[in-house]
């Protein structure tokens, strides 16, 4: 009989699977995840768990599959306020007559805090553990997700002209400087540069942006290629293409997160590929707006790393990563021709670590690994429309609705708790939705 004291953990999860996301044909059955300290301590066999470890909790979840928090790699969270008030409309008429109008009367700092709790309850509930997010006043989508306990990114947006946050580009930059001294040191909030798009940001604006992504270390987040109109105005205008203008401009690099990319030419992938520029993915939002299809299959072959966001929910119209992840991989395999690509595993992966190698957070999430922070998300597969269980990854692609997501954990803390939120009231949250819809219902 073993005389070995068993060591303390905090949180011991047992579940049916494991999906680590690093390796495609590593599946865990009959695992536990073993948390402490908010970190992935490891990944062992239940049956020696008993012997190895006693924890403060134990959890046991027969038909459920555990996997990392999803990070959604765009979108701009307060806009869950503007959830269906102009649709059906091209991105220039959606954004120049309806959605800017609407920012420059009602968007404040309350506006901001508030729509974005909003978001974050959505994307809690849906499996997503770390978000990116490009919107004015981005202090109160700090608080609302260090309140909420999530990982966020904020992209800070850079644009010429005022707009609620910012006087202009210069303004925009000095703030999101301020931005990252004070937030640098958290645990759960990283800052980037969010320049809007090239043909809403001049040269001047972006080298500096360069130089200080460079001093900082930090990403930046920009609209590029969205729409074919975009591209052929900027031919027109200055002669060159938007990417080739932002390849001269030193822009392009591994900090470098395009975002939808949908009009791409071969020469434009391998130069993103040679750059090691990331790409920020938004399927339905690009369907939804009619701007283009992204070229995944020949990014991913180039060896370009795609990542997945759900953009704004203005325009999506939900914060949904697996609708966001089934309707990617059917995607490209409709505009590749090829059905074999995107396979299951790689469209996980783009809604995992993919995206937080693009935000260079894949030291701490992305994949469940021993080191790692416990971003976890368990996954109720004993249902009707995931059995049987064949191939674990297929369903979680394939089959799975977000509501089964039943648990999540960021740094190993609780936000999920069967189906309800711990960190947030969700009553609360809808009767602000409702006082919202009626502020909003006021014409412009």
């Amino acid at each position: 009989m073993s005389n070995i004291t068993p060591e303390r953990a905090d949180l011991l999860i047992h579940a049916s699977w494991i999906v680590p996301g690093n390796t495609e044909d590593l599946v865990l059955e009959n695992s536990c995840l073993v948390v402490s300290e908010g970190k992935i301590r490891e990944i062992l066999d239940s049956s020696v768990v008993s012997s190895r470890y006693q924890a403060e909790k134990e959890i046991h979840l027969p038909g459920y599959a555990l996997m990392s928090g999803m990070v959604n790699t765009h979108g701009h969270a307060a806009m869950s306020l503007f959830r269906g008030i102009a649709d059906d409309l091209s991105l220039h008429t959606w954004l120049e007559d309806h959605i800017w109008p609407m920012e420059a009367k009602w968007v404040s700092e309350e506006f901001v805090y508030q729509g974005t709790q909003l978001a974050i309850a959505e994307m809690i509930s849906s499996g997503t553990t770390c978000f990116a997010d490009m919107y004015f006043f981005p202090d109160a989508s700090a608080r609302a997700a260090t309140e909420a306990g999530i990982r966020v990114q904020l992209a800070t947006p850079v644009i010429d002209f005022p707009n609620p946050w910012s006087v202009d580009a210069d303004d925009a930059i000095q703030k999101t400087t301020v931005l990252h001294d004070e937030w640098r040191n958290s645990e759960l909030v990283s800052t980037a540069f969010g320049p809007h798009a090239p043909y809403s940001v001049t040269d001047e604006p972006l080298k500096k942006i360069v130089m200080l992504s460079e001093l900082l270390d930090i990403p930046v987040h920009m609209h590029v290629h969205e729409t074919a109109f975009e591209v052929s105005e900027a031919l027109r205008t200055q002669g060159k293409r938007p990417i080739t203008r932002l390849a001269e401009l030193g822009m392009l690099s591994p900090r470098f997160i395009s975002v939808h990319a949908t009009q791409l030419t071969d020469d434009e992938i391998r130069l993103l590929s040679d750059c090691g520029v990331s790409i920020a993915h938004c399927p339905e939002s690009n369907l939804k707006l009619a701007s283009g299809f992204c070229p995944v299959d020949k990014l991913m072959r180039a060896g370009v790393n795609v990542s997945l966001g759900t953009d704004g929910a203005a325009s999506n119209n939900d914060l949904d990563m697996f609708s966001e992840m089934r309707t990617a991989a059917i995607l490209a395999k409709a505009c590749s021709g090829d059905a074999q690509a995107l396979p299951a595993f790689k469209a996980l992966q783009m809604a995992t670590i993919n995206g937080a190698k693009a935000l260079g957070l894949d030291h701490l999430t992305g994949t469940l690994e021993a080191g790692k922070q416990a971003d976890v998300i368990a996954v109720k597969l004993d249902e009707l429309n995931t059995q049987p269980v064949h191939n674990p990854v297929s369903q979680l692609v394939y089959s799975t609705k977000s509501s089964q997501v039943r648990y999540v954990w960021v740094n190993g803390k609780l936000l999920l708790d069967n189906g309800e939120l711990t960190t947030l009231d969700k009553e609360t949250l809808l009767q602000m939705a409702r006082t919202w819809q009626q502020k909003l219902g006021t014409p412009t």
